[in-house]
């Protein structure tokens, strides 16, 4: 709102409320934004309609007053832009006495209006009030406050959330629903810092306070989610249930997602158990992570009926990558030359084409995405050559050969490490692999208690490479940083990228970090492929590119329904021999929404 304008309005308290934008004396005074061209306008007002809905305590009641109340609002409007930028500087100028924005845009115009004129023509306030529930109590400052606190207490097992909290002093409870964060002393400015202080999930201190933070096991615990941990039963499954009344289920872009009443995740040591577990029906949706069961277990009568179906979905999911990690802070990974001989040694294109039946792309890049035609990936691509690896370990003065360690979680990885065993023979150097199940794994990983491993990475939209390569979480227990790479190059490169402004400056920086960490070899990079595989009994229902835009098979989750008459169509062909219909075992998400998305 604007100070002097209101002040002109012969006393009229600054807004607090949503509901008093709707009320007559701001009649031709408001400036607002048209939520079908402008997307933070458009979240204004669905947080407006959130709000009526948890008030009400009734989706339908709350549905109705919160779009009487935008019907007030916009009735007193003085003007309807195209953009939300436009509402703040209509603000600003005076042309309005107030108008409704996000808080990115609020707060820049307060701040800039106050350096300009001296003292702050803008102010953005938070309206009081609940746009989120938790077991039916609203979430308040208070929870955001205690569950930062939990998460960044050095006793807390949160390694990789810690580090894009550890910039910010403990938030600052303003009021039971204002939260002001400050970034530390003089800490860099990073453009992900609204994101960072913003987008971890909030617990409920009611709930959580005065327990064991790591001790938690959640289940029955308070969510605001759809779903909550019903049952557990450690390294065997966990059942979440659907909440009775989501608190997000009425609105228009949660509609027709997480429509599963109950959904049970089944642990397996090895990835053939569970594909057996699959077969037998004990598990009715199985992602494929091996391509020798993808190409030939496949191959059977329940996949030929299309009893079972077999989707491979291409769409922009980012790409991650997987190698074998070498423990850069022990002998004798800590030498450059040994970790370039071990990338010589492991022989990817006979294991990509003898083993996986040629499915994927051989790994040059940490971050596969940020290359293409106009930016080719210029990084060494290693290949198998034993005598090259002789020399190298000559160089190092390991001629004469060592012996390391394998921590293993699986006994799939074997007959890959078998090729590797034997190739590393040739060169005098001993493999013992030490088999771990996952728990186990976990824990020394936790602790960098390892010579070498196959450690396998996701990635998200937005880069985070701090996490995985800045030197100060190489000493961070249960960071992202198993190797312990440490580069003070690459920590300037991470530090400058933090407060660039320009998408292109920020992607350039990436590829400098992935040239320098590629060249310093803290893994064995190994191979990728550009789809998600899936497989499933077909008594589903499914949007018509199967999986989210960004989505991996996760999104199956949220994305499915059950359909009760597949489910009685597959049992009746189960029963009589007969067949479904096909589908296509290709999707790609741009063919199917026709490149828009939508």
């Amino acid at each position: 709102y604007n100070t002097r304008r209101l002040a002109e309005m012969k006393g009229f308290a600054p807004p607090q409320r949503w509901e008093e934008l709707g009320e007559g004396r701001y009649f031709n005074t408001l400036s607002v934004a048209d939520p079908t061209k402008s997307g933070s306008a458009n979240k204004c007002y669905e947080i407006m309609i959130q709000q009526c809905m948890a008030k009400a305590n009734d989706p339908g009641k709350g549905w109705y007053d919160g779009f009487a109340l935008l019907k007030r609002i916009f009735a007193n409007a003085r003007s309807i832009s195209e953009s939300a930028s436009q509402v703040v500087r209509d603000v600003a100028s005076g042309e309005a006495a107030a108008g409704t924005a996000i808080d990115t845009y609020g707060i820049s115009e307060m701040l800039w209006s106050a350096k300009v004129y001296g003292s702050p023509r803008c102010i953005y306030v938070t309206p009081k009030g609940g746009t989120a529930v938790s077991a039916g109590r609203p979430v308040t400052a208070a929870d955001v406050k205690w569950t930062f606190d939990a998460v960044t207490d050095p006793r807390s097992d949160t390694g990789p959330w810690k580090p894009t909290l550890a910039f910010f002093e403990t938030p600052e409870a303003v009021d039971e629903r204002t939260v002001r964060f400050v970034k530390k002393g003089d800490g860099p400015k990073d453009w992900r810092d609204v994101l960072n202080c913003s987008s971890f999930w909030i617990l409920p201190r009611h709930v959580f306070e005065g327990r064991d933070f790591n001790k938690l096991d959640f289940v029955g615990a308070v969510s605001g989610g759809a779903y909550f941990i019903s049952r557990a039963v450690e390294q065997v499954e966990t059942e979440l249930s659907r909440h009775g009344r989501w608190w997000r289920q009425d609105l228009p872009q949660c509609r027709g997602l997480c429509n599963f009443d109950r959904i049970v995740v089944r642990y397996f040591a090895e990835n053939e158990n569970a594909f057996e577990a699959f077969r037998k029906r004990r598990i009715d949706v199985f992602p494929v992570y091996s391509a020798r069961i993808y190409a030939d277990g496949t191959r059977t009568d329940e996949f030929a009926r299309n009893l079972v179906l077999k989707r491979r979905v291409r769409n922009h999911a980012p790409i991650g990558f997987q190698g074998f990690a070498m423990n850069m802070r022990r002998p004798p990974f800590d030498r450059l030359e040994v970790r370039q001989a071990m990338a010589k040694l492991v022989d990817r294109a006979t294991m990509n084409r003898t083993m996986m039946n040629g499915a994927y792309f051989l790994l040059n890049s940490y971050y596969q995405d940020l290359y293409d035609a106009g930016h080719p990936c210029t990084n060494e691509v290693w290949r198998y050559d034993v005598d090259g690896a002789r020399a190298l370990l000559a160089r190092a003065g390991l001629g004469g050969g060592f012996s390391f360690s394998f921590l293993s979680r699986s006994a799939t990885e074997d007959k890959f490490l078998s090729l590797f065993s034997r190739a590393l023979a040739e060169c005098g150097v001993k493999m013992e692999i030490v088999r771990k199940d996952f728990a186990a794994w976990m824990r020394d990983m936790d602790e960098f208690n390892f010579d070498m491993t196959w450690a396998s990475w996701g990635a998200g939209v937005v880069k985070y490479p701090e996490l995985s390569w800045s030197s100060a979480e190489a000493a961070r227990r249960g960071s992202n940083n198993i190797t312990g790479f440490s580069d003070p190059e690459v920590d300037r490169l991470i530090a400058a990228e933090k407060g660039m402004e320009s998408a292109a400056d920020r992607l350039a920086a990436y590829r400098e970090i992935d040239a320098r960490v590629a060249a310093a070899v803290p893994y064995v990079l190994l191979w990728q492929t550009d789809s998600t595989r899936i497989l499933y009994w077909n008594k589903f229902g499914t949007p018509r590119t199967v999986l989210s835009r960004l989505g991996r098979e996760d999104s199956a989750l949220s994305h499915w329904w059950y359909d009760a008459d597949r489910a009685e169509e597959l049992e009746r062909a189960s029963r009589g021999g007969t067949c479904l219909p096909a589908v296509p075992e290709l999707v790609d998400y741009d063919e199917r929404t026709g490149g828009d998305g939508r």
